[in-house]
C-alpha cells in the first residue's frame, strides 16, 4: 500500500479526481468529513446511547456522544503527530502532492468521530441482543431462507458494519480516505476469525455494502488478503482510530468508575500513577485538593503518555503496516501493556460487571427482543399481504426514511435491525412501552 492512494479525497459519485493541491485551504475535504458526521442525525442520537453505565442518571458518566468526541480529539492528535513524521519520511507527499500535517489529523478525527455511529442502544449488549434474536430466538426461523453470510451478519450483528452502512449513505458522501480509516475490520462476516490477525477479530461490512466496500478498497489500494472472500488489510490510519478508542475507554471509563465510587480512589490512583510515573510532577499532583482534580490530572497525563507511545509504535512499524503484516493493535506492542491490562481488568470487575450495568443490560435485552419481534413480523406480513391492522399501525410509526419494502428477505430483516439500532436508549424504551400499551 502507498500513502498517495491511501490519502484519496475521492467521494462516491465523483467523475473527476480530486487533487490535494487544488483544495480550498479554508474548507479542506477531510475536514468536511468531520462536519458531515457531526451534523448527521445518527451522530446526534449518540447523546442518548449507553457508553459504560447504561441509562445512568449521573452527570459523571459518558454517553456514546461524549465518548466519540473525546476519541476524535485524541485521534486528531495522533494523526497530526504521525503526519508530521510521515511528511519528513516521505517529503514528496507535501512537496509534490500538497498534503499537510493536519490532513492526517482530520482523517483520523473524522473516522474516530464516527467510530460508534452504528452502535445500537444499550451499549455492546445491544449488539448481542440483536444477534441472539436470530441465533437462538424467534429470528432463528429465517436461517434456512438466507445464505450463510447473510445469516451470520444477523447472528453476529456488528456495530462497525452498521456504522459503515450509515457513513456510506449518499447524504454524507465521505472521502474514501476517511471511509478506509473507519474500517477496523475490513472483511465480511464469514469466514469467522480465519486468523489471529487484528483485522480478522470481527467483521466490518454487511452483504448489502459488499460491492461498495470493494470499490473503496480498490481506490485506496488496500491489500487483498483473500482470493475467495472480501478481506483486506487495514488502512494504516485505522490503527490510529483504534488506538484513540483504546486510550479513551481504558482511561476515561476508569475515571467514570472512580467518580461513581465503583473503584476506590486510593486503589485507582495507584493504577494511574503506575502508568504515568515517568512523567508525573509530584509538586503539581500533591497541590491538588480533591479526588476529581487528582483524577483529572492523572487522566490528562495518561492520555498524553499513551498518545506519544502510540505514535512511536506506529512509526516503528510503519513499513509492516503498509505491507499489511502488522497483525495486532498498537498497544499490544506497548511498554505500558501491563499497566493498561491492570486498569482494564479492574474496570471489567468493578464497572462493566457491576450490578447496575447488569440489571440495565437485562432490560435492554428484553426491549430489543420485543421490538425486533414486532417489527420483523409486521414487515414480513406486509410483504406477504397478510398484515393485520395491528401490523399496519406498527409500520405507520416508522419514519419514511426507513425502507422495509425490499423483495429480498435479508434486506428486509437487516433494515429492521438497522432501524432498531438507530433508536436511542430512551426512544427504544418509549417504543417498547407504546407497543406494550404501557403508560398511554
Amino acid at each position: 500500500m502507498n500513502w498517495e492512494q491511501l490519502l484519496s479525497l475521492k467521494r462516491f459519485g465523483d467523475t473527476n479526481k480530486r487533487i490535494r493541491k487544488e483544495q480550498d485551504e479554508t474548507r479542506l475535504g477531510f475536514e468536511v468529513d468531520y462536519d458531515r458526521v457531526i451534523f448527521s442525525s445518527e451522530f446526534r442520537s449518540l447523546q442518548d446511547k449507553t457508553q459504560v453505565i447504561p441509562l445512568s442518571e449521573t452527570d459523571f458518566v459518558h454517553t456514546r456522544l461524549t465518548h466519540s468526541l473525546e476519541v476524535s480529539v485524541v485521534g486528531r492528535s495522533l494523526g497530526r503527530k504521525v503526519g508530521q513524521k510521515l511528511l519528513k519520511k516521505y517529503p514528496h507527499l507535501q512537496e509534490v502532492h500538497g498534503y499537510q500535517i493536519n490532513d492526517f489529523g482530520a482523517i483520523v478525527a473524522a473516522a474516530a468521530l464516527a467510530h460508534d455511529i452504528g452502535n445500537p442502544p444499550f451499549g455492546h449488549s445491544g449488539e448481542k441482543a440483536i444477534g441472539e434474536f436470530f441465533k437462538s430466538g424467534i429470528g432463528k426461523v429465517y436461517k434456512t431462507q438466507l445464505s450463510d453470510k447473510q445469516y451470520q451478519d444477523l447472528c453476529d450483528f456488528e456495530g462497525n458494519a452498521n456504522g459503515f452502512k450509515i457513513i456510506t449513505q449518499n447524504k454524507l458522501r465521505l472521502s474514501y480516505a476517511t471511509l478506509g480509516a473507519f474500517m477496523k475490520y475490513p472483511k465480511e462476516s464469514l469466514p469467522k476469525k480465519p486468523t489471529n490477525h487484528i483485522a480478522d477479530k470481527k467483521y466490518g461490512l454487511f452483504q448489502t455494502e459488499k460491492h461498495m466496500f470493494e470499490n473503496v478498497a480498490e481506490e485506496l489500494g488496500l491489500k487483498n488478503r483473500s482470493e475467495k472472500d472480501v478481506s483486506y488489510a487495514r488502512h494504516p490510519l485505522a490503527y490510529l482510530v483504534e488506538a484513540a478508542d483504546d486510550i479513551c475507554y481504558t482511561i476515561i471509563d476508569f475515571e467514570d468508575g472512580i467518580n461513581l465510587g465503583l473503584i476506590e480512589e486510593e486503589f485507582a490512583l495507584e493504577y494511574l500513577i503506575n502508568l504515568v510515573r515517568d512523567n508525573i510532577k509530584t509538586e503539581t499532583y500533591y497541590a491538588l485538593n480533591n479526588k476529581e482534580e487528582r483524577v483529572s490530572y492523572l487522566r490528562a497525563l495518561a492520555i498524553g503518555t499513551l498518545i506519544d507511545e502510540a505514535v512511536e509504535i506506529f512509526m516503528n512499524n510503519e513499513e509492516a503496516i503498509l505491507n499489511g503484516d502488522f497483525d495486532c493493535a498498537l498497544f499490544d506492542k506497548s511498554k505500558y501493556e501491563a499497566q493498561i491490562d491492570d486498569i482494564i481488568k479492574i474496570s471489567v470487575e468493578n464497572i462493566y460487571q457491576s450490578e447496575e450495568v447488569i440489571d440495565k443490560e437485562i432490560a435492554g435485552y428484553q426491549i430489543i427482543n420485543k421490538l425486533l419481534g414486532v417489527y420483523t413480523n409486521a414487515v414480513n406480513k406486509s410483504f406477504d399481504g397478510t398484515a393485520s391492522n395491528y401490523d399496519q399501525l406498527i409500520l405507520k410509526r416508522v419514519p419514511k426514511t426507513i425502507d422495509f419494502s425490499s423483495d429480498d428477505l435479508y434486506e428486509r430483516l437487516l433494515a429492521v435491525c438497522h432501524y432498531v439500532s438507530l433508536l436511542s436508549d430512551s426512544k427504544a424504551i418509549m417504543q417498547h412501552k407504546k407497543i406494550g400499551g404501557i403508560n398511554l
